[in-house]
């Protein structure tokens, strides 16, 4: 099965790189799921029903999100609709939506995607790893599932390498998000999962993870009249990950980064 995902899509600048990119991803990587991370679409925080449904009908097949995941109060109602549509699996039980979904490919193979939230220097959350072996319980690589891909929303590094290790050859792939800056440590492990620590962001790199830096240089600073964080609306990079794995075993066979400049 081959896999894309591209990273946390920032504002008007990443959602039209990942729209206007969509077909040349296509055309080169031939993907059976394309996968993208939409959790700071709507002006840098959170995404919209109509968001959403643009990017499904281009031919994304689902969305994970994040700590953002409810920022836009209009999208819990579709969250729980919406199969393709997900939140961390670790967010407290009663929370709209579901942390994981499951998509059949025309030929009848299966994937399951799932996310889970950090807790290192974010906000309290269930434990991600008693999360995941509760949804594994139901899921077995190479038996009733042909690839099970996780994306770990999280700000530590550490914490990210430990949840790939930890899953090292019970899921197909454990990619990272959250902090916008691409990692060069596209691997896979020796017991057969493909890893990246961070995918990137898609969005304007001409900017302080996606918004324009005068915000933020002025936050440093410490100057009390600091406005609100606005997204960097230039030309949009799509940074991403392409994972190919064995239909048998359900293990990563190939990984590479994706980075697409707007100069390309």
């Amino acid at each position: 099965m081959k896999i894309i995902y591209c990273g946390d899509i920032v504002g008007r600048a990443g959602r039209e790189a990942v729209l206007d990119n969509y077909d040349l991803i296509k055309q080169k990587y031939e993907p059976d799921v394309f996968i993208i991370n939409g959790e700071n679409a709507a002006h840098g925080f959170g995404i919209t029903q109509k968001m959403c449904e643009e990017f499904f009908a281009k031919g994304i097949d689902a969305i994970t999100t994040g700590n953002h995941a409810f920022r836009k109060i209009e999208i819990l109602p579709y969250m729980d609709s919406c199969k393709k549509l997900i939140r961390p699996l670790n967010f407290p039980p009663k929370s709209p939506g579901k942390g994981f979904c499951e998509i059949e490919l025309l030929n009848g193979r299966k994937i399951l995607i799932v996310q889970l939230q950090g807790r290192i220097f974010m906000e309290p959350m269930d434990n991600p790893l008693h999360a995941i072996d509760n949804l594994l319980k139901d899921y077995h690589l190479g038996k009733n599932i042909h690839a099970i891909f996780v994306d770990i929303h999280a700000e530590a590094t550490s914490e990210k390498l430990s949840v790939g290790y930890y899953l090292n050859g019970r899921v197909s792939a454990v990619v990272g998000t959250h902090t916008h800056v691409p990692t060069s440590d596209v691997r896979i492990l020796n017991k057969g999962t493909a890893y990246q620590t961070d995918v990137g962001m898609c969005g304007d790199y001409d900017s302080v993870l996606g918004f324009n830096h005068e915000q933020p240089v002025d936050r440093l600073l410490g100057k009390a009249n600091a406005g609100r964080l606005v997204p960097a609306e230039g030309k949009g990079t799509v940074c991403g990950i392409f994972i190919e794995t064995d239909d048998q075993t359900g293990l990563a066979i190939h990984a590479e980064q994706v980075i697409i400049k707007p100069e390309d």
